[in-house]
């Protein structure tokens, strides 16, 4: 099994919901653990790693937009709850001994640094993983967009985008058994046939800066580091080649 990973520099994007296990709201201890462990895995190989989370285990913003709250409060507020996973991914990754900063979009200094963008690649360049919260700093901007617009800044090789299933599939898998899963996609099949793997402006963005979008299951132990060595299941979005 080849150790050598076929990118030096990756953006790790992870949904909220990806840290709730099986719980129906907030934070599973065990899965943020196991993720944590999974990310010490691929740092140990020399891949410089950063990471986007989400924050709708806590508070989706749309949800109470649509239930009529101001939308652009309801995303702060989404976005407050963002930097709160990202500290909780930062203990996480510090119990299993990999080095972690937090960066927010929105300065809080008491709890982390305010996003700067030269201070988090030389982080990366230490071998210290950087999680950065808070989205873009900018309502109506998902945590998607952040993660293509943060890989993008950090010059990433790659945008990894942790999911529930282990790739894109034509229907929800686990709601369609007879949906079609796709190896290869370009970034306008996506867009042309409205699949639900990031959101367009997300898959703009990567489209622009010829970001290759991998997309695996995060649950799969050990799928990070897999997909790393180019080996695994994975959907891989990038140019016509």
């Amino acid at each position: 099994m080849s150790q050598n990973p076929v990118y030096q520099r990756v953006m790790l994007k992870l949904s909220g919901e990806a840290l709730m296990g099986q719980r129906e709201y907030g934070l599973d201890t065990e899965t943020v653990s196991g993720i944590a462990k999974d990310i010490r895995d691929v740092v140990a190989m020399g891949v410089e790693v950063c990471v986007v989370i989400g924050g709708g285990n806590i508070f989706r913003g749309v949800s109470a937009a649509s239930a009529g709250m101001d939308r652009a409060q309801a995303d702060y507020m989404g976005m407050l709850a963002t930097v709160m996973n990202a500290l909780a991914m930062q203990a996480a990754l510090e119990k299993v001994g990999v080095q972690t900063r937090v960066q927010s979009a929105i300065p809080m200094a008491s709890v982390c640094e305010p996003y700067i963008r030269r201070r988090a690649m030389r982080h990366m360049e230490k071998g210290r993983v950087v999680v950065f919260g808070g989205g873009t700093g900018n309502p109506f901007f998902t945590t998607d967009t952040a993660a293509a617009l943060r890989a993008t800044e950090m010059g990433c090789d790659a945008l990894l985008k942790g999911t529930q299933v282990d790739g894109v599939y034509s229907a929800d898998p686990r709601k369609v058994p007879n949906a079609t899963r796709y190896e290869e996609l370009t970034y306008l099949d996506v867009l042309a046939q409205d699949l639900a793997v990031m959101d367009a402006a997300a898959i703009s963005l990567a489209r622009e800066n010829h970001l290759p979008i991998l997309v695996f299951n995060i649950h799969a132990a050990g799928a990070f580091a897999q997909v790393m060595r180019g080996e695994g299941l994975f959907t891989r979005i990038a140019e016509p080649k």
